[in-house]
């Protein structure tokens, strides 16, 4: 279910090809739940509220092309695989700990995420309303008023003044209307914005793009790997400091968070694609900007599963979601950070940390890009 459902309720395996996943959820004590979600932040404060489980109802209706061939090759540089250590270094995150050593293969990767205007393209082909453009269906909430089964998502709202930070329903709000064409409801659009990530795409959403188009949803390996741009155990895509001479490397959040953006990296808000520089694969954004989904269920053990072996090659996360906060809630795994981050509560723009998302729910500062096996690309590109 969207976000409407919980409005009144918000608060902020080895797993190699071959294995398995978890076979059943751990049962995590009262200590455990708060080992994984401590009170400032450890899932990030500028991480979207959940909405709970909701049927995809629209989605089966939907006609798609799969097409195996991608539509359109350019953009994408290729990630010649290896081995590296995945997690985040600094162990302020349980979820990404502990380290251990991953091997992916080769494979292609787009250079920036997905626009607004590679989106209307998939949109005008297909017909396709993504899952904030759909209304809810009257039979599942027969309590809901008209009014409350109006198509929406939730947007970012800057408070006046400074305001207690345990309690996000002071910068989410509900916004009837608002989806990818109108980012912060009715009244906005995309004009002049044809270039900036698009956002308010739920997992279904992104799925559904990259089967028209002939690719896939990254691993939350092949994503890390791609990310740290062939820097070993760096904190950063760039290195280990946040401002290198004091130059901005991406887009996070300057200022007394969450009432004032200053936006001293020259945006308040999100920014077009690649505005900064690249990591050293060519990868733009790989940090902060907008959180990217990946493939992988989220599961807060998944790495302590990966480092029972001495090298997880290939891993594919889970085989099913669990977050302990709110288990019946399925999440995929969202990498990379995003414009809202902020070293004061949450800094999930660094490399090997972890987000996570409910599948039923897009935001304004999620996005995502995509990869591909495609061997024709090795001769075309």
């Amino acid at each position: 279910m969207r976000w409407k459902k919980y409005l009144p309720y918000i608060v902020a395996s080895s797993v190699v090809v071959v294995a398995g996943g978890y076979a059943a959820h751990a049962h995590f004590s009262e200590r455990e739940k708060a080992e994984f979600n401590p009170p400032h932040g450890a899932y990030c404060l500028t991480e979207t509220p959940s909405a709970g489980l909701r049927a995809l109802t629209s989605a089966a209706s939907t006609e798609i092309s799969r097409s195996k061939k991608i539509k359109d090759k350019s953009g994408m540089v290729w990630i010649p695989g290896g081995e590296f250590v995945m997690g985040d270094r600094e162990g302020s995150f349980p979820d990404a700990h502990p380290l251990h050593r991953v091997r992916v293969h080769g494979f292609w990767m787009d250079s920036r995420v997905v626009t607004n205007d590679e989106f209307a393209k998939f949109v005008k082909a297909t017909g396709y309303k993504t899952i904030a453009e759909r209304p809810l269906d009257p039979k599942e909430f027969p309590a809901y008023s008209k009014e409350m089964l109006k198509p929406g998502s939730i947007v970012f709202s800057s408070p006046e003044n400074p305001v207690a930070l345990d309690d996000y329903r002071n910068w989410w709000k509900w916004m009837p209307g608002a989806s990818w064409r109108h980012p912060q409801g009715p009244g906005s659009d995309l004009k002049g914005k044809g270039h900036y990530p698009v956002v308010h795409v739920a997992y279904e959403d992104a799925v559904a793009y990259a089967q028209w188009i002939g690719k896939r949803l990254p691993t939350e390996a092949e994503w890390e790997f791609a990310a740290r741009g062939g820097l070993e155990e760096k904190i950063y895509p760039w290195g280990d400091e946040l401002r290198p001479d004091g130059k901005f490397m991406a887009n996070t959040w300057q200022g007394h968070f969450p009432d004032r953006d200053l936006g001293e990296d020259g945006f308040k808000g999100i920014a077009p694609v690649a505005s900064f520089p690249p990591n050293g694969y060519g990868l733009y954004d790989m940090s902060g900007n907008v959180w990217q989904w990946v493939a992988d269920w989220y599961h807060p053990r998944t790495y302590e599963r990966d480092a029972q072996s001495n090298l997880t090659i290939n891993p594919q996360g889970p085989s099913e979601s669990f977050d302990p906060v709110e288990p019946s809630v399925r999440k995929k795994v969202q990498r990379g950070g995003s414009f809202l981050c902020t070293d004061q509560y949450c800094s999930r723009y660094r490399t090997g940390t972890r987000g996570k998302g409910d599948i039923t729910s897009g935001a304004p500062h999620v996005g995502f890009r995509l990869v591909s096996d495609d061997s024709e690309l090795n001769n075309k590109l």
